[in-house]
């Protein structure tokens, strides 16, 4: 709805209202008809709305919601109204940190409302679900865009004069929009026992065949289903939680360590350079995603069933509950270690025997069916000896760094497929630069995490055309995605390595990103096509491609974990005209080099197109003080152990359920979750602990291959 300009100047005096309760008020009053003078309106340039199949599959969905939903004046006091959109300028917010109902935010919502007073708004009444900052160049000024909903009893009860403009709102697609009640989801926990509660109230009373759930006679009362779960990462953490909540017997084997140790062989690491090859920081408890920059962004969406639950679960565990409201949240290692801490306590309290420093070296297979795992200890213990564990279903939640896992599983020729990933390199920025990039002017509020707005981040994307490159002769121009990822505002560039003849790289950041560097991968993506130009083939073809780049890395910065670098600048000039190169937040040394040579031709020169490209978007993101840092091989899983849809089970192998990134179906941390949530619930019925469908619970689960985060 068009609003009045608030610098106009209206005088509420010049209008008549009657001498009834509302004479002291300037509000209409409902049992009277009043003429109001017109004011004139300020009108903008319309902006293209998008039609038909140009929509957003979100805007579609929220328009076929509006049709069958008939608010009528009733309705819409009894209700939810959610109003998204609300724009809150720098000077007028508290700052980022601040997530409840401002004075500066009454006043734009009392405008949607058409309400006279703003201050008369009670704040309880409201509740900020969403808060993000907009920085685009598009707009006159950055601001923060608020999403709230208002809780219309509540309203009303504090506030009885507001009960007209709320019966006169319409719902408006991306504007306003009319819940029936306010959208809530619990955490996990809470989730699978009222869903307990649920079906134990409908079956009381009620004789239930023990056959009438799959699965349920293959055990006695008295033993319950035992099941291993491979990998605490994410995906492996939440399956063991959904397993334990519902009766299995879970053992949760994780080759590296727990988070204590972990970090100091991690610390080992950094100032010795002792390389812990099962216990870094790619293996260990939390998985890779611990020391990391924490992200929660998904492109699940963030208003998916699944994707509250595993924030809710994460909130319950310790993380604050700013990640639900928070448009870009993230944790960061110094978070996410007491986090994981918590959990793994209450994984232990369900009786979840968690071992550390265990590696699966082997399946114990019956016939088409997996009948149990062998391990060993990871640590390289001389007394140490292959021990056999038996279960009923095994969980394989390994990381995308278990390369020895997928050579195993393939001895047991289990089905595991080729898969497109990106490999290239991590470019790091002094952090003011990125701030005066995207902010301009309020650059100086960022005051390194501490001020109003975000440290600033970026996100880029381009497609190259190969067409328009000089491709090599033996292969095809090949059209790819080259993109920023993982970027990490304030942070600093780490070690990924997990063999001390190979060198690969990765970005992590504290909560707060106080860093003075800005670093992300720039990546490009990289199929069988580009695997077959150096003779790979098999399931394997993309590890072996990463292998060989990560040991070429290893060997032009010298040995010791020294990473090669080159200035943006001499990159794309295919030089190295400078010796020194500036300062890198990476602590185990850098090497002047050329990166140039490092990829095939066509994957550096798609590179360096897009680059180019990116700087047009960010003017000054080509810099001589951008430095390159090689080699960033490891953005997602190489390779996909393929699975049924209806049983979640491996099409190789009946009771092997391959969840997670590593398995080649997430990207990330909360999309990890998401996969090994659904997965232990598909592992619970297979078993027969569990007959219901959490699909209108926690929505349909989606089957994600190739991710970018």
């Amino acid at each position: 709805m068009p609003v009045t300009s608030h610098n106009l100047d209206v005088s509420f005096n010049k209008f008549s209202f009657s001498t009834f309760y509302y004479s002291e008020f300037p509000f209409r009053n409902p049992k009277q008809s009043v003429e109001f003078r017109q004011f004139p309106r300020i009108n903008c340039a319309k902006k293209v709305k998008r039609t038909g199949k140009l929509r957003y599959p979100s805007e579609k969905k929220k328009l076929r919601q509006q049709k069958q939903t008939k608010t009528d004046a009733s309705t819409r006091l009894e209700g939810v109204w959610r109003i998204s959109r609300l724009a809150v300028s720098v000077q007028d917010d508290p700052g980022k940190d601040f997530w409840d109902v401002s004075e500066a935010l009454l006043r734009e919502i009392a405008k949607i409302l058409e309400f006279p007073v703003a201050s008369m708004l009670p704040p309880e009444a409201f509740t900020v679900v969403r808060k993000s900052f907009d920085a685009r160049k598009l707009q006159k000024e950055p601001k923060f865009v608020y999403t709230v909903d208002v809780d219309v009893q509540k309203l009303l009860h504090i506030e009885p004069r507001t009960w007209e403009f709320i019966s006169e709102l319409e719902p408006k697609i991306g504007c306003i929009e009319f819940l029936h009640h306010a959208s809530s989801s619990g955490d996990l926990m809470s989730i699978i026992r009222n869903d307990q509660k649920i079906n134990e109230t409908a079956t009381s009373g009620e004789v239930v065949p023990s056959n009438d759930v799959a699965g349920s006679d293959k055990f006695s009362p008295t033993r319950k289903p035992r099941v291993v779960v491979v990998g605490s990462g994410p995906s492996g953490l939440f399956a063991s939680l959904v397993l334990a909540e519902v009766g299995a017997d879970v053992t949760l084997i994780e080759r590296g360590e727990a988070v204590e140790q972990r970090g100091r062989d991690i610390g080992a690491l950094i100032v010795r350079r002792l390389l812990q090859v099962e216990s870094n920081f790619c293996f260990g408890e939390g998985g890779a995603g611990t020391w990391s920059d924490g992200k929660l962004v998904t492109r699940t969406g963030r208003n998916n069933s699944s994707v509250l639950s595993v924030l809710n679960t994460l909130v319950h565990f310790g993380a604050p509950r700013s990640i639900l409201i928070d448009g870009k949240p993230h944790l960061g290692t110094d978070r996410l270690i007491p986090l994981l801490k918590n959990f793994r306590q209450y994984l232990q309290e369900l009786g979840v025997n968690i071992r550390f420093g265990m590696r699966v070296d082997d399946l114990v297979v019956n016939g088409e069916h997996v009948g149990g795992v062998k391990i060993s200890d990871s640590r390289g213990s001389f007394n140490s000896s292959f021990q056999k564990l038996e279960c009923d279903a095994i969980v394989l939640a390994v990381g995308h760094s278990a390369r020895d896992t997928y050579q195993m599983l393939l001895s047991h020729n289990v089905n595991v497929a080729q898969k497109d990933f990106a490999v290239g390199l991590r470019i790091e920025h002094p952090q003011q630069l990125i701030n005066d990039i995207q902010y301009s002017g309020l650059a100086n509020e960022v005051l390194s995490g501490r001020g109003k707005i975000p440290v600033a981040d970026y996100q880029l994307a381009e497609y190259v055309n190969g067409t328009d490159m000089g491709i090599l002769s033996n292969m095809e121009p090949v059209t790819r995605s080259c993109y920023s990822f993982c970027m990490c505002p304030g942070g600093q560039v780490v070690l990924t390595s997990t063999d001390p003849s190979e060198l690969c790289i990765n970005g992590m950041s504290f909560s707060r990103r106080s860093s003075r560097w800005a670093n992300a991968a720039l990546v490009a993506t990289v199929s069988s096509k580009d695997f077959d130009t150096l003779s790979l083939n098999g399931p394997l073809a993309g590890v072996e491609f990463q292998r060989i780049f990560e040991r070429k890395a290893a060997m032009m910065g010298g040995g010791n974990f020294v990473v090669p670098v080159q200035t943006v600048t001499d990159f794309l000039d295919n030089r190295l005209s400078v010796t020194s190169v500036p300062p890198s937040s990476y602590r185990l040394g850098v090497m002047p080099a050329n990166l140039h040579e490092l990829f095939p031709h066509h994957i550096t020169e798609a590179l360096q197109r897009a680059i180019s490209m990116f700087d047009e978007e960010l003017p000054g993101f080509i810099s001589s003080s951008a430095l390159l840092h090689g080699v960033e091989t490891r953005t997602s899983s190489p390779v996909q152990i393929t699975r049924r849809s209806d049983t979640w089970e491996s099409t190789s192998l009946k009771g092997l359920y391959p969840v997670g990134e590593g398995a080649g179906y997430a990207g990330g941390i909360v999309s990890a979750a998401v996969d090994g949530m659904h997965a232990g619930f598909a592992v619970a019925r297979n078993l027969g602990l569990y007959d219901g469908s959490m699909d209108s619970v926690l929505g349909k689960a989606q089957n994600v291959g190739f991710a970018k985060y």
